[in-house]
């Protein structure tokens, strides 16, 4: 699929329209440039709207597989958990062989585990298929900004960011809407098969316009560090799930786990120190740009990805919307999203300046979370929107921009590592603290009923009765309950979400305080293929020296 530097005009025997403006370093310019893009942005397309369009359906998905809190949690979890391990393995492959061939078996994986996600018959199987969904997840969200590097210099780049954005957001806003009405209309099933034809033409348009030079080095994969990394993070990430539900936060699981897992990731540094190809160069945490981004996007994940998992329970369990009405109101989030990221990008691209546009993302992202801290059952929809679009805005002008800091400042050699790396930790950072917030929401959610029902118990035993419904922790379906029950429900889910948004917001913080410490390094007007033909150019004049 693609060809060394060597080897590329002999590989394209009969060229067509987008090859013409393929140069012989592999740079590509004008149309070709174009059409690479538009194949790189419809797979994108394809990720988030495949994850996107089950939000505001998954409350109605899990009650009729028969989960509870947990499964919920661990639905998305498991995407997400399998999404973050994976990235650093796409981004190393992505380092020694072709970007291609990487990113459209990622949109197949990701196709097939969406379709057999729809099949499933219970919340096990459906966890199980999620995790396979990750795994190309985990490929297309990291080689879609890698490859977006090697075409584009980081100075344009912040334009194409705030695009990503755009998708990003428009994903996420027509996704919950298309889902909902799908599940209102035929079944959510249907949800996981809507993207398969855009991840068809994706593959198509990608294998006929996104040609880049591949230099061909030995493919040495660090399975040792890998395993080491994976097994340790999903350790502590099992931990800070089930931890205070299935047992206490202090037993003996709590020591297994959490001693268990650091054990393991220090062996993973020692052996990642020691590799010829480590997964994750520990010689990247000594540029300050990629350690400080690395901690802001662990912020940023935990902003965005719980944001996205527990705003469709709050307007379904907490204000008895549908899963359409759900993905209606959810709608300023994402026009903060789309607003702030397309606004910055252009901005950054026109003046060369990031660190203000930053610095004031994370600042706005703390608001948002403290407004967010605020909801509760009766809240004004006014107010609910208001805070998400806050919300929104501070992930938009943050989280893209922080991968471009860090691919304005790596080797070009080192590409996609450090941008899998920065992702893996936004998505690791993102998962922890969704599955502490769903930690937390369970074990509120039960503490708010039991209290609700004691209290409804003492004014009014018999409606009191119809509480058994509650019994075993599974997700409630509103409409099957009695009006006094549902509305202690509904105050719990209520309650507890607003709660779990305001204990995540020092995180923020953090964020600020890491952003502000990058250096402020401009940004260069070089493509990744442009710096790397220019060391090329560079080695092969010295060598011609020496030989004179």
């Amino acid at each position: 699929m693609s060809a060394t530097p060597a080897t590329a005009k002999s590989s394209r025997t009969s060229p067509g329209p987008a090859d013409v403006a393929t140069s012989s370093d592999g740079i590509l310019t004008g149309r070709a440039k174009n059409l690479a893009l538009t194949g790189l942005f419809l797979s994108m397309a394809v990720s988030m709207l495949s994850i996107t369009v089950v939000g505001t359906s998954m409350p109605i998905i899990i009650a009729d597989l028969g989960g509870s809190q947990a499964a919920y949690t661990w639905v998305v979890t498991a995407t997400m958990l399998a999404s973050a391990i994976s990235t650093p393995i796409w981004g190393k492959l992505a380092d020694l062989t072709s970007k291609k061939m990487l990113l459209q078996i990622s949109l197949v994986l990701f196709t097939v585990g969406s379709a057999l996600a729809g099949t499933a018959t219970d919340s096990a199987w459906l966890i199980g298929f999620r995790v396979l969904q990750g795994l190309g997840a985990g490929g297309l969200g990291a080689l879609g900004q890698i490859v977006l590097a090697e075409i584009i210099s980081p100075r344009e780049r912040g334009k194409y960011m705030g695009i990503m954005g755009a998708i990003m957001a428009i994903s996420t806003v027509g996704g919950p809407l298309l889902g909902g009405a799908i599940t209102d209309a035929i079944g959510w099933r249907w949800n996981f098969y809507v993207a398969a034809p855009i991840a068809i033409v994706a593959i198509v348009v990608l294998q006929r316009t996104l040609h880049l030079h591949t230099e061909k080095r030995k493919v040495t994969i660090d399975y040792l560090g890998a395993a080491l990394i994976s097994v340790g993070f999903a350790s502590l990430l099992i931990w800070v799930t089930l931890g205070g539900t299935q047992f206490d936060w202090w037993s003996w699981q709590t020591v297994a786990m959490v001693g268990g897992g650091l054990l393991l990731l220090v062996a993973a540094v020692f052996v990642e120190v020691r590799s010829p190809e480590p997964l994750i160069p520990m010689h990247l945490f000594a540029n300050r740009t990629f350690t400080m981004s690395v901690i802001a996007s662990i912020a940023v994940g935990l902003a965005m990805f719980g944001t996205s998992v527990f705003l469709g329970q709050y307007m379904q369990l907490a204000r008895g919307k549908t899963p359409t009405e759900s993905g209606l109101l959810t709608i300023p989030m994402m026009a903060g999203v789309l607003i702030a990221s397309t606004l910055v990008g252009q901005l950054i691209t026109r003046t060369g300046k990031w660190k203000r546009y930053m610095v004031s993302g994370s600042v706005i992202l703390l608001v948002g979370m403290l407004l967010m801290g605020q909801l509760r059952s009766d809240t004004s929809f006014w107010y609910v929107g208001i805070s998400m679009f806050v919300l929104g805005a501070g992930v938009g002008m943050c989280m893209q921009n922080l991968v471009l800091v860090v691919q304005n400042t790596v080797s070009p050699n080192e590409l996609g590592v450090s941008s899998s790396a920065v992702t893996f930790f936004r998505t690791i950072g993102g998962t922890a603290g969704m599955s502490a917030m769903g930690a937390m929401l369970s074990s509120q959610i039960v503490d708010f009923i039991s209290q609700g029902v004691r209290k409804l118990a003492q004014t009014d035993p018999a409606a009191a009765a119809g509480a058994a419904a509650l019994d075993g922790g599974a997700i409630p379906k509103l409409g099957e309950l009695s009006a006094p029950i549902r509305g202690i429900v509904e105050n719990a889910y209520g309650r507890g979400i607003g709660d779990i948004f305001l204990a995540a917001s020092p995180v923020a913080i953090v964020a600020i305080v890491a952003i502000a410490l990058i250096p402020n390094i401009p940004l260069s007007s070089k493509s990744a293929a442009q710096q790397r033909a220019d060391l090329q150019r560079a080695e092969r004049d010295a060598e011609l020296g020496a030989a004179h």
